[in-house]
């Protein structure tokens, strides 16, 4: 990740309100916790010169990091664009992974022509935790693929996202993070300056942060 693409990538999403900063109305996520930031990546598919940045970005940070990638996969359902998209500027084969494997049919939970072997990178779209990306790495991991890394549009910088890629032992890259989105929202002017306290102080103790508004 560069830092010009870090910046223009923040900018894309605050543009397209795939982010919402809101430090004095937080959001809940399904976890029950409170966020001063919601975002949503999906909303990016809906504007071609976002998605071609995002696109690219991706291919680069693969062709630099990542150069030995013989398959793109991508993470059901928000990883699949991207993959795709990613996977056809790179020249590689492409295949996606399911949450869980289908109930029915062959049950699979990899969709595409995944080899034993072949060095694999998984493609999602927001890194919380790394849980759910590193799940996929692990379906694909099962199938005989080996995962050489995981590359994502945006991190939230918490933590566990560090902690649970150095347990799984899988490196990852992103276009941009919570830290560049920050910056460049001020620069902006999406956001103040008396809302930064409290917008890093989240990314610091989430948890902490949350029970203010308990």
């Amino acid at each position: 990740m560069t830092d010009s693409i870090a910046k223009q990538v923040a900018k894309d999403l605050l543009s397209v309100e795939a982010v919402f900063l809101s430090p004095e109305k937080p959001f809940t996520w399904a976890s029950g916790l409170h966020s001063p930031i919601y975002c949503d990546n999906r909303i990016t598919l809906a504007y071609p010169i976002v998605r071609k940045h995002i696109a690219q970005g991706l291919a680069d940070i693969i062709s630099r990091n990542f150069s030995s990638a013989e398959v793109i996969a991508g993470t059901a359902t928000a990883g699949i664009p991207h993959a795709a998209w990613v996977a056809e500027l790179l020249g590689l084969p492409m295949v996606y992974i399911r949450s869980k494997p289908k109930d029915h049919g062959k049950g699979n939970q990899i969709e595409g022509h995944l080899i034993k072997g072949q060095k694999t990178v998984v493609i999602d779209d927001l890194l919380s935790t790394g849980g759910s990306v590193l799940s996929a790495a692990k379906a694909a991991q099962k199938e005989g693929a080996e995962v050489i890394g995981v590359a994502g549009i945006f991190s939230y910088q918490l933590a566990a996202v560090y902690d649970n890629f150095k347990a799984a032992g899988i490196p990852f890259e992103t276009l941009t993070n919570y830290s560049t989105l920050i910056d460049v929202a001020l620069q902006e002017k999406y956001i103040s300056e008396t809302m930064l306290d409290s917008l890093h102080q989240w990314r610091e103790d989430p948890q902490k942060w949350s029970k203010r508004f308990e």
